[in-house]
């Protein structure tokens, strides 16, 4: 049979090559089986499966994605038309927040309904394979929304796309090649922040996503009713599912997703069963808020996240912006077999500081100097200051140290404790505060017991010491920490 899969899926290879040429589609549109990788056959496990839940190898697909659970999910259309679940997949590796892709550059990897047709397919990936998400789709850009090359591919690397390992990609690459090959035209992707239910909605009901997040529901719920791949239209800047024209309308409605919605219906049974649905989940949420769910942290610097059973094998590993974090959960599943290889240069989810901050360390001499970085410059010569003063008392002998204490000879020991440090002195080493933030933070609060034991200390040293104390729990105001060299940025900056 893996025979007889190879040489059907090399011959349809050539000839879907021969009609793009004859088409005249764009001459960078990939054969789907260009090499041995595209065409590894379907494993037999995935072929048994698809026996017992009399499903055929080829057809069609429909693919699930979920942030914070880290999950992808592949249906398949089985024999009697509707699609029932194949397999799950652990999500190796994905990057942003939870919400949707914005803007070029700002690592977040898509949500909502998109399409992927042969041409996106691509065997030839620099992340072993992948298929493009489509993104930006019409909705995205009725919204001015920008971002190009968002990826589903291997390599467990991600910088705004979902990252699998190559094993698994290579299963889920067989899987759409199969439905194409099988006559599917393009397969549908969706992608969430989470499982649509009643739980997540309640916890996450603060969340500013919240309105985009209870549109893309609409459709999350017409396939939970139906079983069927939702018919996706976009009009008025929005989403809209299975639009059909109108009681009397000679034909069917054009959909612009920046012009007024056509006259439309969605069929009664499917729009009471969603209705149904909706009115079920609203009620459940409301159950759930009036019983104090707690609400959901929104991101604290944390770059996208990464499935536990991918965490528990690396060091330092943790879960992210996903679920299953906590070091018990992680130590449950180290026994436990990745499903693949985890490359060895694999990041996993860490605080994204340079997109957490982007001004300075610390602020200029200039007269708009911020007061954060005032702040900042107060903590670097208090430091400075009360190494230079334990340096001195060390230096000196009894009588003079004695002297200086009660007072006397007050006016040269102040300009000792000042001079060595102006404020304008302390953005001269900015590097080092960007390399460890926290060292600031860390010193300075130590400053100000050492003060308060003394018997009568000066006010500059007292008002020094006590400057930095706010920040001794956070990360300066105005940091830019250099993102680190093995980050995603460095090492994957070329097109996947």
């Amino acid at each position: 049979m893996t025979h007889r899969t190879l040489v059907r899926a090399l011959l349809t290879s050539a000839v879907l090559a021969a009609g793009v040429m004859l088409a005249g589609c764009d001459s960078d549109q990939i054969s789907l089986a260009q090499n041995a990788k595209a065409n590894q056959p379907v494993p037999p496990k995935l072929v048994a499966a698809m026996t017992e839940k009399d499903m055929d190898m080829q057809s069609p697909i429909l693919v699930r994605l979920f942030k914070q659970e880290a999950e992808l999910e592949v249906w398949k259309q089985n024999r009697s038309g509707q699609f029932a679940l194949l397999k799950t997949y652990p999500i190796c590796r994905w990057s942003g927040d939870l919400g949707p892709k914005v803007r070029e550059g700002d690592r977040q990897a898509p949500e909502g309904f998109y399409s992927i047709n042969p041409s996106q397919m691509n065997p030839q990936s620099a992340y072993y394979l992948s298929f493009n998400t489509g993104y930006p789709n019409a909705f995205d850009k009725a919204l001015g929304r920008t971002g190009s090359q968002l990826m589903v591919h291997g390599d467990c690397s991600s910088r705004g796309c979902y990252a699998m390992t190559d094993e698994q990609i290579a299963e889920i690459y067989s899987l759409g090649r199969e439905s194409f090959f099988g006559g599917q035209k393009a397969f549908q992707l969706q992608a969430y922040p989470f499982r649509m239910t009643p739980v997540n909605m309640a916890k996450h009901r603060n969340n500013p996503n919240m309105p985009f997040w209870k549109m893309i529901k609409e459709g999350y719920d017409h396939f939970e009713v139906t079983k069927q791949e939702p018919k996706v239209d976009f009009c008025e800047k929005k989403y809209v599912f299975d639009a059909v024209k109108a009681p009397g309308a000679t034909r069917d409605p054009v959909f612009d997703a920046s012009a007024k919605c056509p006259a439309y219906v969605i069929p009664e049974e499917i729009a009471s069963a969603v209705h149904e649905k909706e009115q079920r989940d609203a009620a459940e949420t409301a159950k759930l808020v009036s019983k104090g769910t707690p609400v959901a942290r929104l991101n604290t610097g944390i770059d996208g996240g990464m499935n536990a059973i991918f965490a528990s094998k690396i060091p330092e590993g943790n879960t992210g912006l996903s679920e299953g974090g906590d070091s018990q959960a992680l130590a449950s599943m180290s026994l436990a077999r990745a499903p693949g290889t985890i490359p060895g240069t694999v990041n996993p989810p860490k605080p994204n500081l340079a997109v957490q901050q982007e001004e300075p360390v610390v602020a200029t001499t200039s007269s708009t100097a911020s007061s954060a970085g005032t702040r900042v410059a107060s903590a670097n010569a208090s430091d400075k200051s009360a190494a230079d003063k334990s340096t001195s008392d060390k230096s000196e002998g009894f009588f003079s140290s004695f002297a200086r204490k009660v007072g006397i000879g007050g006016t040269a020991d102040a300009s000792k404790t000042t001079a060595p440090a102006p404020a304008a002195a302390a953005p001269a080493k900015p590097k080092v505060a960007e390399a460890k933030p926290q060292s600031v933070v860390r010193v300075a609060p130590k400053a100000e017991p050492k003060q308060a034991a003394k018997p009568a200390p000066k006010p500059q040293v007292t008002t020094a010491a006590a400057a930095p104390a706010p920040t001794s729990s956070t990360q300066l105001a105005g940091s830019a920490p250099v993102v680190q060299t093995n980050s995603f940025d460095t090492r994957f900056s070329v097109v996947k």
